[in-house]
């Protein structure tokens, strides 16, 4: 395959896709700077093994662990170890919920633990299925089970006891 066929593809693939990465990248570390950081990261190496992946046919599948692995990885490093962004500087959800719940999902989301948070990513936002999701996380389709339903109950128990302590009557 010629380079210039190669790159037209790959170019053709991140105009496609980058803003779903982006979203995806932002939900796992909860910073868009960082976010545009994995989001490049995944994919540098994706380029890498172009030939391959797109060989194998699940391009998706392997930029998505990517963004896992690397998120897993910039999380473990200690000057990552920040605050997150700056307030009013962060990216603005899609239209559909009042800003102050996007805030209280975003930082509900957050408060989880690294593995529930991926799964809940993988599983909700992406759409994938729970085997899907376990070939991502490189792990078994229980993992995936218990995980999300930790983490669906306990964003349930944050965010019913946010909306209670505003007042709310649901």
């Amino acid at each position: 395959m010629a380079r210039g066929t190669r790159d037209e593809e790959f170019s053709e693939y991140v105009a496609q896709r980058r803003t779903q990465l982006r979203r995806i990248a932002y939900l796992l570390c909860g910073d868009v700077h960082k976010a545009e950081d994995l989001v490049q990261t995944a994919l540098m190496k994706l380029y890498v093994a172009w030939h391959r992946v797109q060989r194998e046919g699940n391009i998706d599948a392997y930029v998505r662990r990517i963004l896992v692995n690397s998120g897993i990885d910039e999380s473990r490093r200690p000057w990552r170890r920040e605050e997150p962004g700056l307030d009013g500087l962060d990216p603005v959800m899609a239209e559909g919920l009042a800003v102050e719940d996007r805030r209280a999902l975003i930082e509900a989301l957050a408060s989880l633990p690294l593995g529930q948070r991926r799964v809940v990513i993988l599983r909700y936002f992406v759409g994938l299925s729970v085997d899907e999701t376990a070939t991502d996380l490189n792990c078994v389709p229980g993992t995936v089970k218990s995980q999300s339903a930790r983490a669906l109950a306990r964003l349930n128990d944050m965010l019913t006891a946010q909306f209670r302590a505003v007042g709310g009557h649901r």
